[in-house]
């Protein structure tokens, strides 16, 4: 199927949400969401398939020795998100 995104911001999505979503699921649009010009989320049609617990566990063998630099990247980029002084505001 064919996607097709769209922006849209975050006041339209929640004027039009039943709209939005029913393209989202039977069109297979997909929708970046907007506040003050930020791109703050992204709808996009689920998957139908799941991966059973099985592949979960086989893929997570797979992946690798872990990164011991991860968790030192995660807490630098956690440290530079501040949430917006009034969150109200759109």
């Amino acid at each position: 199927m064919w996607l097709v995104e769209h922006r849209i911001s975050a006041t339209e999505l929640a004027r039009t949400l039943g709209d939005v979503l029913a393209r989202v699921r039977y069109r297979g649009d997909s929708f970046v969401v907007e506040r003050n010009g930020t791109v703050v989320a992204r709808l996009v049609p689920a998957t139908e398939k799941r991966a059973t617990l099985a592949e979960v566990f086989a893929a997570w063998r797979s992946a690798g020795p872990p990164d011991p630099e991860f968790a030192d990247a995660l807490e630098e980029i956690d440290s530079l998100d501040w949430p917006p002084d009034d969150p109200w505001v759109s």
